[in-house]
């Protein structure tokens, strides 16, 4: 009953947040009599911060319409690669007219960033994409919201996610293919590869883990505590839910993503109400550079999306129960986990030094599970002074990590 009570709490809220935003508009609109009621700049910013605490989010942009590459601003356009029930591939093509820009083009590696499954949408990692498009052509999973799939398309579950990472990887031709798994994808991404490593098939050319639980065992935290700290029983029965029936998926049982960004939100809830504080300052004096910067920012934070049921209780069980991939324990589809089987892909992990979410030490893991690898085709790099979002976005991720990650890809 809890997603049927969100629903009416949030159809409840809708008319207020709707009139609020109205309200705001009609007392900041130059030449509107209600622009100059005493006090309106006050009055505005009120409305609009409710609007914003109670307005409904919905899936935003990646909105890169162009980049500069190789010295010339060409157009991207976003292709739909490849479509799944749960996740479609897409591409962002860049398009020029110019001969020798598409010979330089051409010659650009190929790299596959696999976004997490863990409640925001892939556009979370719109900077890691803009950063990397000149200089690369670039493919990224786009998860589906698990309330939006009917029921009828069956349930998906961590082994599925394994499957669908090795059908992109065929898809694209692992030949000259470069891998970036950021945060959650890390388990399942090393899992793809070392099964395809196993069989025999062609495997990427590199590997990039950024900031993901490969052995969550290492320096735990809240994330790690929550799982261990409760049954399986508790997470089945309190944090899956199933979909109401407004809903396309209406029935599929899902871990909400209200549930989620509640869970962001109560990590860190002092700095929260400080930076919506500061944005109601912000409308006072007129500082609309930074507040459109916190709009932006809270547009894609606040955006989230529900997660399969069973995916999720996979997740918790694999990677922060059992810990069965460092154990050498997991099986998928009856076959097992074996990271000692890449001996082709070269392997870089990345770490910030103040990581909340995976500890430092999580993700080095993979180097301690891929022994077949020399020294020469393994690299680690700890960002320093960085958070989780900071190593693969905003001014950490373009001016230290990405140059590490360029030169990485080029010297595989």
């Amino acid at each position: 009953m809890l997603y049927q009570f969100y629903e009416f709490q949030r159809s409840l809220m809708s008319p207020f947040s709707i009139w609020a935003e109205a309200a705001a508009r009609s007392l900041t609109m130059p030449g509107s009599a209600f622009s100059r009621v005493p006090g309106a700049e006050r009055l505005a910013a009120g409305y609009e911060l409710f609007h914003r605490l109670g307005k409904d989010y919905t899936k935003p942009e990646f909105g890169i319409h162009s980049v500069t590459a190789h010295g010339h601003e060409v157009p991207v356009v976003q292709l739909q690669s490849l479509g799944l029930p749960f996740c479609n591939l897409l591409r962002m093509k860049r398009y020029t007219d110019d001969p020798q820009t598409i010979a330089d083009l051409k010659e650009d590696p190929v790299v596959l960033i696999v976004a997490p499954l863990s409640g925001h949408h892939s556009t979370l990692l719109r900077d890691t994409v803009r950063t990397m498009l000149p200089e690369h052509k670039v493919y990224i999973t786009d998860w589906i919201d698990a309330r939006m799939i009917p029921a009828a398309a069956g349930p998906f579950g961590l082994d599925d996610y394994v499957d669908y990472i090795e059908t992109f990887i065929r898809h694209i031709g692992a030949k000259n293919l470069h891998v970036m798994a950021v945060c959650q994808p890390v388990v399942p991404v090393l899992a793809a590869i070392s099964l395809m490593a196993a069989r025999g098939e062609e495997t990427p050319a590199s590997l990039t883990l950024m900031g993901g639980p490969v052995d969550a065992r290492v320096s735990a935290t809240g994330v790690n505590d929550l799982a261990t700290t409760r049954s399986m029983r508790w997470f089945s029965a309190n944090l899956v839910h199933p979909v109401p029936m407004h809903y396309p998926g209406a029935g599929r049982r899902v871990y909400p993503g209200f549930m989620q960004h509640a869970g962001f939100m109560a990590m860190n809830p002092r700095r929260h109400v400080s930076s919506h504080w500061d944005f109601y300052k912000q409308l006072i004096a007129g500082d609309l550079e930074d507040a459109d910067a916190h709009r932006r920012f809270y547009d894609e934070y606040n955006a989230v999306l529900d997660m399969p049921g069973e995916y999720y209780l996979d997740t918790v069980r694999v990677v922060f129960k059992d810990h069965l991939l460092p154990r050498g324990e997991w099986f998928v589809d009856d076959e097992r986990v074996d990271p000692t089987a890449i001996t082709d892909t070269r392997l870089l992990t990345i770490e910030g030094e103040y990581d909340d979410i995976s500890g430092l030490g999580q993700t080095r893991a993979a180097h301690e599970l891929c022994t077949a690898l020399p020294e020469s085709s393994r690299q680690h790099y700890e960002v320093p002074k960085a958070g989780h979002y900071g190593i693969f976005s905003g001014r950490r991720w373009r001016n230290q990590v990405y140059p590490e990650v360029r030169q990485f890809i080029r010297t595989t």
